[in-house]
């Protein structure tokens, strides 16, 4: 198959949108450092996400919570330093936007201005409508969130699947229009049926990104640590694991701690 948007030097809003309309699937990957990042954009991955998912993998956190805007201002102005030709968006971290649409636009100024990142995201529907229209009404692009909203887990309770009763079936349905409506470029979909998944993407003409949604949306995200098997702990039933990395990474560093007791490192050839 031949990618459409394989040889554009940078991925846009638009970009996305073409894609949808060529039925071309997005690829899109977490980072949070300029390492990781530097190795997606080579790969020609489609959009970088900084995800708040950063307190879990990078600080050990056990939910998204607890993270800063300074620091995923850190983190992202890392990434958006190795990108060239990926879209990058950044998440807006839990407190910067429910309930104060001005603080909503004061932290999504931040992090455009301060990072250079392409976009913002955020969780929620009709509820932050607000703080979405605010923050549009300055020029900045909005990714959506719907589903399963980590910065809600004290409301849910749990990590399960959400949207399989009717009720919230149709207030997730409901808020994707709204957020298509009032002018968010995209929409990720969390742990929802993927037939549910599949309407929505049917229904609206924005690009829907799902995890744990099934196949039948507009394109895919997985947080990069999770796929490459070096966040081994977590292991949902969507995850597909791309690699060993973790067992990998362990193997390198027991072989270098024999290499330095035996003083088999450094060899000759090693040393000035």
């Amino acid at each position: 198959m031949a990618y459409l948007q394989t040889d554009v030097t940078k991925v846009t809003t638009r970009v996305l949108q073409n894609m949808k309309l060529h039925g071309e699937k997005i690829a899109m990957l977490t980072a949070y450092d300029f390492s990781m990042a530097r190795l997606l954009d080579r790969t020609k991955i489609d959009v970088v996400l900084v995800g708040d998912s950063a307190a879990n993998v990078m600080e050990g956190y056990k939910t998204t919570l607890p993270i800063t805007l300074d620091e995923m201002i850190v983190y992202a102005s890392a990434v958006v330093r190795a990108i060239n030709r990926a879209l990058v968006v950044v998440d807006m971290p839990f407190g910067t936007y429910q309930g104060n649409s001005k603080q909503a636009l004061a932290s999504a100024i931040r992090i455009m201005k301060e990072t250079g990142a392409d976009a913002v995201k955020l969780e929620g529907g009709e509820e932050v409508l607000e703080s979405i229209q605010r923050i549009l009404s300055a020029g900045i692009p909005v990714m959506g969130h719907l589903g399963l909203t980590p910065q809600s887990i004290n409301k849910f309770g749990t990590y399960a699947v959400r949207a399989t009763e009717e009720e919230e079936a149709n207030r997730v349905i409901h808020d994707a229009h709204i957020l298509e409506e009032v002018g968010c470029f995209a929409l990720v979909l969390e742990k929802v049926p993927a037939a549910l998944a599949g309407r929505i993407a049917k229904e609206v003409k924005i690009p829907i990104i799902g995890i744990g949604a099934g196949s039948e949306v507009d394109g895919q995200v997985l947080v990069l640590q999770d796929m490459l098997g070096i966040t081994q702990q977590f292991k949902p039933r969507y995850l597909r694991l791309y690699g060993t990395f973790g067992d990998d990474i362990s193997a390198a560093i027991q072989q270098y701690i024999s290499d330095v007791k035996t003083v088999a490192f450094p060899n000759e050839k090693e040393q000035y």
